[in-house]
This record gives C-alpha cells, structure tokens and sequence, in this order.
C-alpha cells in the first residue's frame, strides 16, 4: 500500500527486500549460454555496441577504456528500462546507484592523470589565452568545476528518472471521472514513451560525459 508519493522509490519494503536485486537480474538472461542461438535481444545489443564502438573511436585515444564505457552504458539502459515496468524497482532513481557509478569512475580519471600527466593536468587549469590577472580565479573555477563532475552525472541521472515517475504516479492517483481517465490513460501511454526516450538518452547522456572527461587527460 503507498503510504506516500516516494513510497515507490523506498528500496526497503520488507525485512529480506529483494529490489535491489533487479539491478543484476539481467545477468541471468543476458549470457550466451542460456541461448543455442543468438536471442533478437543480444543481436540488438550488438548493433549497439557495435555503434557506440566507432562513436567514442573518435572521441576516445585511450582504447582500452571501451569496454568499462559501453558495460556501463549497458548496466544503466537497462535499468532505466526495467523501471518502466509495474512492481519493478527503480534502483537508477537513487543517488547511491548513479553516485557509485560515476564518483569511482572520476576518481580514476583523476588518479591517472595527475600521476602520469602532471603537466598536462595542471595546463587544464588555466585554458589557453587567459589574461594574467585572471589566472587564479580560474584556476579556482576549473578546480571546483572538475570536483562537481562526479555528482552532476549522479544527479543529473537520478533527477531525470524520478521526475518521471513522479509525473505518471500523480497523474495515476488524480480522478475517479471515466471521461478524465481515458484522458489521462492516452497521455500517459504519450508520457510512457517519452520516459523510454529519456531512459536512453539519459544511459547515453551519461556515457559521452565520461567519454569526455576522460579524453581531457
């Protein structure tokens, strides 16, 4: 029974709360041993991949970091896909997903670049051309804008998936009216669609950030 609006993003509903679990129940589906043949699933999947190869090929020189961006990008499609599906547990919705994502990964941006190209990592730090009495100021700005990089990826993820929710749960709950339902059922057919757009582009939005962001070093 929802007690509250948020209810449907509490990830403990019970004493042995399985939600969590949804987040790697594709695992178990997924693999090609479970298949004698190759699934549509994974032949869509490897036109994707196969795609977003020869994309982050041009903005990535760092080639072996392909297959922690697409894994990625996969894990958080997924999941924001699964959370359109009723009784399913959103586990992208919440900042602890998206903030373990996204604080590891800059963490190692960050450790391999100021060890191995010290020069270069401070050289981002005052851009090319800027006048000298500007320099410590941005010097400031870009050290402040490189520690906000982990939680603008986390928030900008969880923001777009509740807001989502949030918007088909109140308009779920909002009338009794048969008129203003079927209504409402075609809207949120319309918002249902858009919501499996922004689940995409959300996972994409998520991998061209850290793509670049690893291309600074």
């Amino acid at each position: 029974m929802m007690t509250n609006l948020f209810s449907v993003f509490d990830p403990c509903t019970g004493i042995f709360s399985l939600n969590w679990m949804s987040t790697l129940l594709f695992v178990m589906i997924l693999p090609y041993n479970f298949w004698f043949l190759p699934n549509k699933i994974m032949l869509n999947f490897n036109i994707i991949i196969i795609m977003i190869s020869k994309e982050m090929s041009s903005l990535m020189k760092y080639k072996g970091n392909n297959l922690i961006m697409i894994s990625l990008f996969l894990l958080i499609l997924i999941n924001n896909m699964w959370g359109l599906l009723p009784y399913v547990f959103t586990s992208s919705s919440h900042l602890l997903f998206s903030l373990t994502l996204a604080l590891p990964l800059w963490m190692s941006f960050m450790l391999f670049g100021w060890m191995k190209k010290t020069n270069k990592m401070f050289s981002h730090l005052v851009p090319i051309g800027t006048p000298t009495v500007l320099m410590p100021f941005m010097v400031m700005i870009e050290t402040i804008s490189n520690f906000i990089r982990p939680g603008s990826l986390a928030v900008r993820l969880t923001a777009n998936m509740i807001a989502g929710h949030l918007l088909m749960s109140l308009l779920g709950n909002s009338s009794n009216n048969f008129i203003l339902i079927s209504i409402l059922m075609m809207f949120l057919m319309m918002l249902t669609m858009f919501e499996l757009a922004v689940s995409i582009i959300q996972a994409y939005v998520f991998l061209t950030l850290s793509t670049l962001y690893s291309s600074e070093i």
